[in-house]
């Protein structure tokens, strides 16, 4: 990890593997279009589960250095917020709730830092799943993971937009049993009673049983960095998707194995697959405006023009 005072102005991006990442191209595109420039796009690649002096080391780098705006993160969220929540002098408040931050930016002297995911899963969700679909199909939702993005669909069906045509049930399956903890206490303060089930599965058979037994035209979502920020995926081969049921993987490059195994059945099990990519084009383009204080659209004429953009350097 090299740290060195900024030139020009600079956004980080902080994530395991960012060289490999779509934006290094798609950013000297937007930056031109946004009239940005000059500015320059600089990643970070932190181990997944870092030391917290490492996350802090990033953190007060960017706090101290004048042309070093802000930063994007992803994979580090609840990490990195746990490691630096001192180092904020503004939190937003679904931030602090969930304890994770994917924006971080400079405003009036004050360093901040924001949850985008609530807002932005909810938009990627409602690009291919109709509003109410829920509520037509009486299917349930099964989040792989338990990390910041999966909290904030947990919010979005609880809190936000989606509570209006929920899952039946929303099941969530970890790894780790303290993430699973944090994230059922908080869907409890949310009014859960009972919606949210959480599962600590260490060993991928069980997310397989879980799957097994959903409801047609349910929802299955890989939120873990598996096929993206390291190998495989968090159901095996042997999985059976519910007929019907939308295979949506968060991830949008990487060997994607979750969408592979779903894919597999897409013919006999009538399945839909949808990667991370609308995902991607609107939380960086959300991240962006945040750290260079602009405005920009989820929808119309310029949302379009840069999901164009994007779509060419893929």
């Amino acid at each position: 990890m090299e740290l060195n005072e900024a030139k020009v102005p600079t956004m980080y991006f902080v994530g395991v593997s960012t060289g490999d990442s779509s934006s290094k191209n798609i950013f000297p595109r937007w930056a031109e279009t946004l009239g940005i420039l000059p500015c320059e796009l600089v990643g970070i690649d932190l181990k997944i589960h870092d030391d917290a002096n490492n996350y802090r080391e990033v953190v007060s780098f960017i706090k101290e250095d004048a042309l070093s705006l802000g930063a994007l993160v992803t994979t580090h969220k609840m990490d990195l917020m746990e490691a630096c929540r001192s180092e904020f002098d503004t939190i937003d408040p679904l931030a602090s709730e969930l304890g994770e931050v994917s924006s971080i930016y400079k405003r009036d002297g004050k360093f901040c830092a924001r949850a985008t995911d609530p807002e932005c899963g909810g938009l990627a969700l409602q690009n291919f799943l109709p509003s109410n679909y829920f509520n037509e199909t009486d299917s349930e939702l099964l989040i792989l993971g338990a990390g910041g993005s999966s909290l904030a669909l947990v919010w979005y069906f609880l809190k936000g937009e989606g509570r209006k045509s929920p899952p039946s049930k929303v099941h969530v399956l970890n790894r780790s049993q303290g993430r699973l903890d944090h994230l059922m206490n908080l869907a409890e303060g949310w009014g859960s009673d009972g919606q949210v089930v959480s599962y600590h599965a260490p060993d991928p058979s069980i997310a397989d049983q879980i799957l097994n037994d959903l409801k047609p035209g349910s929802l299955v979502v890989n939120a873990t960095g598996l096929g993206k920020d390291a190998p495989g995926s968090p159901i095996t081969d042997s999985a059976l998707f519910p007929e019907k049921a939308v295979a949506w993987d968060f991830n949008y490059r990487g060997d994607l194995t979750f969408l592979v195994q779903a894919r597999s059945q897409k013919q006999s099990q009538n399945i839909t697959i949808v990667d991370g990519w609308h995902y991607f084009v609107i939380g960086w383009s959300q991240v962006i405006a945040d750290i260079f204080n602009i405005e920009i659209p989820t929808n119309g004429m310029l949302h379009e023009v840069l999901s164009k953009q994007a779509k060419e350097c893929r």
